[in-house]
């Protein structure tokens, strides 16, 4: 087959094109994965975090709920009244629901019926993540945050049946109406997805607390990096009496108590 020069010049002039712009889009891509593989140089860096909670500073006001307010809304969790349906990231539990392998006939009086805080655990060995048939949650192997990825969640909730210690919750419904003032600056969720309390990952990496940490007002949540054998959580583990959430379980979680 042959044509002729105008037609030629077209075909080669379309293709340059083509690849100019296939260029420049994998230029664009890559810039953009540049940028979200780019840690902030002010990011908190820890090889495992962990949290402490002193439950004595903690019971100092038992009305209070900084902490929780502050996680539901710097994460826009929904506040929704029917307890079947709820969504909570961070919430208490009186001590023997918490604690249920201590006999409550024996319980100090400081501690018997008196609520503590409580939310996911970030465990080193995460049941939760094992069922999940879609990797929508995963230990991250940098810091063992346990984390969620709610596009992935495909809503059948074995992570649910198989965290335990009630710490992931379901959306029954689009939250979204249950939200009083959304923060922009997070997504919020959707209809048919699992969430929970994920240490604050996205405000770690920008050099932030987790919001529960900074808005305690007592002091009562020491947040940091256990494998750091000169951090707070690590002195503060190293010479006390600590307690952790069904350790028995051979969950390995990483919220201590101060008791």
């Amino acid at each position: 087959m042959s044509i002729d020069r105008k037609t030629f010049l077209r075909i080669t002039g379309c293709g340059l094109a083509a690849a100019l712009a296939g260029s420049k889009i994998a230029g664009l891509i890559a810039e953009a994965q540049d940028e979200l593989t780019t840690p902030d140089p002010a990011a908190l860096k820890g090889r495992r975090w962990a949290m402490v909670i002193d439950t004595k500073k903690c019971l100092k006001d038992e009305g209070c709920d900084k902490c929780i307010q502050a996680c539901h809304r710097v994460h826009n969790v929904p506040e929704i009244a029917d307890a079947r349906r709820e969504v909570k990231w961070i919430w208490k539990e009186p001590f023997e629901h918490a604690f249920p392998a201590h006999d409550p006939e024996h319980l100090p009086e400081a501690l018997a019926g008196r609520p503590v805080l409580v939310f996911c655990n970030h465990c080193d060995a995460p049941p939760c993540v094992r069922v999940c048939p879609t990797k929508a949650t995963w230990k991250r192997a940098s810091d063992g945050v346990v984390m969620m990825d709610w596009h992935r969640c495909i809503g059948c909730r074995y992570c649910v049946a198989a965290c335990p210690y009630g710490s992931r919750s379901f959306n029954w419904s689009d939250p979204r109406p249950h939200l009083v003032q959304i923060n922009g600056a997070y997504p919020t969720r959707t209809k048919g997805v699992v969430e929970k309390c994920t240490f604050c990952d996205e405000r770690l990496a920008r050099g932030q607390l987790p919001a529960c940490v900074e808005a305690c007002t007592e002091k009562a949540l020491i947040f940091g990096d256990l494998a750091d054998p000169g951090s707070e959580v690590r002195r503060l583990v190293r010479e006390n009496f600590t307690l952790r959430r069904k350790p028995e379980l051979g969950t390995a979680p990483q919220v201590f108590y101060l008791i």
